[in-house]
């Protein structure tokens, strides 16, 4: 077994790891536990009741964060010429069209979210075996296929989110960073917990919300106590 490092030690002193927490306390133990020099990310994972191999059961959706992620994330619109100054003005980090595709095809892929149109999916379409694997690749369910590309840009830009049940049931995904305070980390985490309770499949039975944790970067997990948390 792993000798545990001088970080790992002070941090499983701060809190029980076997206990359950509420969601703001939890949040606030994920700060007090994490010992990075950078300001570092936090992420929840939320263990679901479905079987993602069902296409029934399959979740899916975007939640916008009131907080965002703290992140600046680089947004490529991929549409046609009259729609470039639009995705422009609402801050979109790169625009254009061909001279993208052939970009990508070269292995570029240096941005966080694709924002395209429905009337380009067909060029778009192409990119699916570099797009695909790094969770790039526009969807109309996510709100990044879309006619109202300025729309779509100002909502990523403000903390738009667009997450995916992983194949053994679970939700992860980013809520926030270090710096936030936990009250902050807390409300992004709830608005997150809404959007999945309304998207639960009605052909999901038993428990749906079977255990949500907090953790960051660098940090262990922190298990929050479901009832804490308002609906589930």
């Amino acid at each position: 077994m792993a000798k545990l490092t001088k970080n790992q030690k002070a941090a499983l002193a701060k809190y029980d790891s076997s206990a359950e927490y509420a969601l703001e306390q939890a949040a606030a133990i994920v700060k007090d536990i994490t010992f990075t020099k950078f300001d570092a990310s936090v992420d929840i994972d939320v263990r679901l009741g479905v079987d993602p191999r069902k296409a029934d059961q399959m979740v899916r959706g975007v939640a916008a964060l009131p907080h965002g992620i703290g992140k600046d994330v680089r947004v490529l619109v991929l549409c046609t010429p009259d729609k470039e100054q639009e995705a422009k003005d609402a801050g979109a980090d790169f625009v254009g069209l061909d001279e993208y595709i052939a970009k990508i095809e070269k292995g570029w892929t240096d941005i966080d979210v694709i924002i395209t149109m429905p009337t380009v999916m067909a060029k778009v379409g192409k990119l699916g075996k570099v797009l695909g694997p790094r969770g790039l690749m526009p969807n109309p369910k996510s709100g990044t296929v879309t006619l109202d590309v300025a729309k779509a840009v100002i909502e990523v830009k403000a903390g738009k989110i667009d997450f995916k049940v992983d194949k053994t049931g679970i939700i992860h995904t980013t809520i926030g960073k270090v710096s936030f305070t936990p009250d902050k980390l807390a409300e992004n985490a709830q608005e997150l917990i809404n959007v999945l309770l309304k998207l639960k499949p009605s052909s999901s039975k038993g428990t749906y919300v079977r255990s949500i944790s907090l953790s960051s970067t660098m940090s262990p997990g922190v298990s929050v106590d479901k009832s804490s948390v308002p609906g589930v």
